[in-house]
């Protein structure tokens, strides 16, 4: 069947089957390899895409659920060599070792600061609780998303 999906402002015309996840079709069709495959069961978060700017495991959704939304994957949050406020915090407190959780951090944690722009300590680990990070790297993880969260009152991304 063919799909129109508007992902990271551009629309794209995809032929895939009604049952295809749209981590498939984002990595398979679209290239957009910064959406990760984890445990293709929703429980990792490393999948995680913003759907209508909320948080969503692509690993769980159809594409047919997906199709008229509009889907941000980790490459469409940066604005050309501007990086989205939450990127550059994750860079400058090494927030990530082996890297493989960190778009979907990212994701979830601008999905947080969308609606919640000064989350407390306890609102960023309940938010984060989906994201599964290997490395153990969740101290500096909440941190960055602290510093973010600093940086977004400082200056509106546009």
């Amino acid at each position: 069947m063919a799909f129109t999906l508007l992902v990271n402002g551009t629309e794209h015309k995809i032929d895939a089957a009604p049952e295809e996840t749209l981590l498939n079709v984002l990595r398979n069709n679209l290239e957009l390899t910064g959406t990760k495959y984890g445990c293709g069961e929703g429980q990792c978060g490393a999948c995680t895409v913003l759907i209508d700017g909320s948080a969503a495991r692509s690993c769980r959704m159809q594409v047919t659920s997906a199709a008229g939304k509009k889907i941000t994957t980790i490459e469409g949050l940066a604005r050309g060599d501007r990086l989205h406020p939450v990127q550059q915090p994750f860079l400058d407190t090494e927030a990530f070792q082996c890297g493989y959780c960190t778009p979907g951090m990212i994701v979830s944690a601008a999905a947080l600061l969308e609606r919640t722009p000064n989350p407390s300590q306890q609102e960023i680990i309940h938010n984060m609780e989906g994201n599964v990070c290997r490395c153990g790297a969740y101290a500096r993880i909440a941190e960055a998303i602290h510093r973010a969260a600093s940086l977004r009152r400082g200056q509106k991304h546009a």
